[in-house]
């Protein structure tokens, strides 16, 4: 297939530019000014529109807590095991969650989606594209992050089960990395000896990827000093760390740059509800990004519908974002942030023909969507 004439919004040049794109088996095969289609290849005119990388947001539940199903939906929350490592979010994943369809029409074609923030420890995201039947045919990548979470909802959500203030929070997140350093190494010590391994233990096996830098502590924090916190038990620990929420990162911009970890901000388009949100303002995205961090913007679906990623993107710019800084918000840095850059995040050749069409820029809310493809096949 070839999209003749479109306006290529890449996330890799600042500037758009005309060109044809061919698809070949799902992925993008060529970029070029003019490409002369083969033989019955199909064609497809965008004049007048312009294309983008599908949008990606690297922070949701989307699948996990259903769309009109009330608690009965909530597949995200463990509140039985405040230190729950040993969960996996694929297997709470619900394709048929009515909110999926309206994340794609709105252009979302990939997430990373997983447990909530009611347990220090609460399992491993996935990276998922938005269409398909089974789980196992749409994730991309099966655990991108292990969740833990810091601030005044491990707090709310076991004050009576054994954690009230964020020092004991801190605790048992370090708790369970040390033990689960001290497991990894025995087994390592112990090598082929089955008579010399520990005990098998599944939550300790699940933080292994962690210690091993495989993949990264995704830290749920608001608070400046939360998200202090989190980067003081990162280097602790030598692992490495992903920024969730971020709320108050513009009031400790320095400590942010001098980590260097990703951020990913947001939710946004909502009430104060609590006090660690107080802070809270769209022009924290920009301001990090200003000072060369790697920044995402989020919804935290459904705190905010996963389809009006691009919105809340739009918003950030009316606070002070540059532009291009804001596509890249909702498109390859994300990708970047979820590990997965090599196949989404950005319009070029060898990448999945992840793209949206659409009648303007969709970060201005009178644009409309005009058509979405996931690995080269139209879906919307």
């Amino acid at each position: 297939m070839i999209i003749q004439n479109a306006n290529i919004q890449d996330a890799v040049h600042p500037q758009p530019y005309c060109a044809d794109i061919r698809i070949r088996d799902g992925k993008i095969a060529e970029i070029a000014p003019q490409l002369h289609p083969a033989d019955g290849e199909e064609v497809f005119n965008a004049a007048g529109l312009s294309v983008y990388p599908g949008f990606i947001d690297a922070h949701s539940h989307l699948g996990l807590d259903n769309y009109g199903m009330g608690s009965e939906g909530h597949d995200f929350n463990e509140m039985g095991d405040i230190v729950a490592a040993h969960l996996r979010a694929i297997d709470s994943f619900n394709p048929q969650d009515a909110a999926i369809p309206m994340a794609l029409a709105g252009g979302i074609t990939t997430v990373g989606t997983g447990p909530g923030s009611a347990n220090v420890l609460g399992g491993t995201f996935i990276a998922v594209k938005t269409y398909g039947t089974c789980v196992d045919d749409m994730v991309i990548r099966e655990s991108v992050a292990m969740k833990c979470a810091f601030g005044e909802n491990p707090k709310r959500c076991y004050r009576d089960k054994g954690d009230s203030a964020r020092m004991t929070t801190a605790a048992k997140l370090r708790e369970m990395l040390f033990l689960a350093r001290d497991y990894m190494l025995r087994c390592e010590a112990a090598g082929d000896d089955i008579a010399k391994r520990p005990r098998f233990d599944m939550k300790m096996e699940a933080l292994i990827p962690v210690l091993r830098g495989e993949i990264p502590l995704k830290a749920h924090a608001h608070r400046a000093d939360d998200i202090c916190t989190a980067i003081r038990i990162a280097k602790e620990f030598g692992v490495k760390l992903t920024l969730e929420h971020c709320t108050e990162g513009h009031l400790i911009v320095n400590e942010l740059v001098r980590a260097g970890w990703p951020v990913a901000v947001g939710p946004t388009l909502t009430d104060a509800s609590k006090i660690e949100l107080v802070n809270k303002t769209f022009e924290t995205p920009g301001i990090l990004a200003r000072a060369g961090l790697s920044v995402s913007i989020i919804t935290d679906a459904p705190v905010i519908p996963q389809q009006y990623l691009p919105l809340c993107a739009g918003l950030a710019v009316k606070a002070g974002m540059d532009p291009f800084a804001a596509l890249q918000a909702i498109t390859i840095n994300p990708a970047r942030h979820l590990g997965i850059e090599n196949r989404v995040g950005s319009i070029e050749i060898g990448k999945d023909a992840d793209l949206v069409l659409a009648d303007g820029d969709p970060m201005v809310s009178s644009t409309t969507i005009q058509g979405v493809m996931i690995n080269g096949a139209r879906v919307v």
